[in-house]
C-alpha cells in the first residue's frame, strides 16, 4: 500500500470541534475522544472508551498525525525529528525562555522559496502540512513535556516551508490552535514576503505577530539571495507591511540574516533604516547559521555590533536573536538533512494521492489574484 494511503483517513486534529464531535458520533464519548486527541493520546491508550470503539476510531481516523522520532537536547533547547502517516519528515526547536516554553513548528514538508542561506529549502517542498500536522507538533511536544509539567506557551511558524504558500491549512491552524486553548498572541508567523497573501492575512482578524524575513536593505541584494524578491518589490512588501500594521494595529518584525560581505555594512544599515522610517516595526538581527552546503558565514561580533549600533543611532528598534541549538543542527532543515542525508527520497504525493489544502487565501475579500513566486508545489 502507498504510503500516502495513509492520508486517507481523516486526521481528527484537523478537525474543529464541532466537526470532531459529530465525526465520532457525538454524545458524552465525542467529548471523551476529544480530550484525549488534545492530549495526543493513540486510541488504543484511550482507557474510558469501550475497545469495541477505540478499534472503530483506529479503523477510520488518524488521532494524531505527527510523532516524535527523535529528540535530542543542547541546554534549554530540543531539537524533534517528527514522522508523519506518508512516512515524510518534518523537524522543530522547542525554546526556553523566561515567560515560557516556545515551539518553532515547520508549515510545508521542506520548502520552494529557494533562500541561498536555508537548509530547508535545499530538496524544495515535497508537500504542504495538513493544518492538523501543524497542531500536531504542537501537541506531541505538550505531551512529552506533560511529565515534568511543562506546557507550550507560544509558537512561533518559523520551522520548514512558507506558511502563506500553504494559505489555507495555515489559517485553520491557527483557528484550531485558538480552540485548543493557545493565546494567538503568543504567536508569530514567518514570510518570506509575499505581499498580495501578507494583505490577505490582515482580512483574517488572527491577532499574531507577523514576521517578515526582509535580510536585506534593497532589491539588488535580496534578488541574490531570496529568489522570491524577484516577484515581490521590497517596496511592495513594506507597503503590505503598512497595510497590515493599519489594520491590525500590530507592529511587524523584520527578521535580517546577518551574512559577511553581503547585507551587513554600515552602508546597508543606513540604507535599511531609511526604508523603514516610519514604519511601526522591529528588526530581529540573526547571526547566520552555518549550512554546509552553502558558501557563506556570519560577520565577526565586531561587524555585529557595528551593524546594530549603527540602526539604534538611526532609531531603529533593534535586536539580536541570542544563538540557541548550534551544536544540534537547529538551523531549519539541518537536522531533518542531517539524519536522512542527501540521497534522502521524500514521499511525494503519487497521482491520484490526496491533495493537502489549497495555497490560495479563501475567498470573500475583495483582493487582487495571488500571483505566483514560484510554481505551489501541490500542482
Amino acid at each position: 500500500m502507498p504510503a500516502w494511503s495513509a492520508m486517507n483517513r481523516p486526521q481528527l486534529l484537523s478537525m474543529y470541534e464541532a466537526e470532531l464531535l459529530e465525526a465520532v458520533g457525538g454524545g458524552f464519548r465525542a467529548k471523551q475522544v476529544l480530550e484525549w486527541v488534545r492530549r495526543g493520546a493513540p486510541f488504543s491508550e484511550m482507557s474510558n472508551l469501550p475497545k469495541a470503539l477505540r478499534e472503530e476510531l483506529e479503523e477510520k481516523f488518524i488521532s494524531n498525525p505527527v510523532t516524535i522520532r527523535e529528540a535530542i537536547q543542547e541546554g534549554e533547547t530540543e531539537k524533534y525529528l517528527y514522522a508523519l502517516p506518508d512516512e515524510n519528515i518534518i523537524e522543530g526547536v522547542k525554546l526556553k525562555y523566561h515567560y515560557g516554553s516556545t515551539l518553532c513548528v515547520s508549515t510545508q514538508v521542506g520548502c520552494a522559496m529557494g533562500c541561498a542561506f536555508c537548509a530547508s529549502t535545499l530538496d524544495g517542498c515535497v508537500r504542504n502540512l495538513t493544518a492538523g500536522e501543524m497542531l500536531g507538533q504542537i501537541v506531541a511536544v505538550n505531551r512529552r513535556l506533560e511529565p515534568s509539567g511543562d506546557k507550550l506557551r507560544n509558537a512561533v511558524l518559523m520551522g520548514s516551508g512558507e506558511p502563506l504558500a500553504n494559505y489555507d491549512n495555515t489559517v485553520k491552524f491557527l483557528r484550531l490552535l485558538r480552540e485548543y486553548g493557545m493565546s494567538l498572541r503568543g504567536v508569530s508567523l514567518s514570510t518570506c514576503g509575499l505581499a498580495d497573501r501578507m494583505r490577505a492575512f490582515a482580512e483574517e482578524d488572527l491577532p499574531i505577530t507577523l514576521c517578515v524575513s526582509l535580510h536585506a536593505p534593497n532589491d539588488e541584494i535580496r534578488k541574490r539571495i531570496m529568489p522570491v524578491a524577484r516577484t515581490y518589490a521590497m517596496d511592495d512588501v513594506i507597503d503590505a507591511c503598512r497595510n497590515y500594521v493599519g489594520k491590525t494595529g500590530r507592529r511587524v518584525i523584520f527578521e535580517y540574516t546577518m551574512i559577511d560581505n553581503v547585507n551587513c555594512s554600515l552602508a546597508n544599515a543606513d540604507e535599511l533604516a531609511s526604508r523603514l522610517r516610519g514604519l511601526q516595526c522591529h528588526v530581529n538581527l540573526i547571526p547566520l547559521n552555518p549550512v554546509k552546503e552553502r558558501n557563506m558565514k556570519a560577520p565577526s561580533l565586531r561587524d555585529q555590533d557595528a551593524f546594530m549600533h549603527r540602526l539604534e543611532q538611526k532609531r531603529v528598534s533593534v535586536t539580536r536573536r541570542r544563538a540557541l541549538g548550534s551544536e544540534i543542527e537547529g538551523a531549519c532543515g539541518q537536522l531533518r538533512r542531517a539524519r536522512t542525508g542527501a540521497s534522502f527520497a521524500p514521499t511525494r504525493p503519487a497521482s491520484g494521492a490526496p491533495r493537502t489544502g489549497s495555497n490560495s487565501p479563501r475567498t470573500g475579500a475583495s483582493r487582487a489574484p495571488m500571483r505566483r513566486a514560484i510554481q505551489d508545489p501541490d500542482e
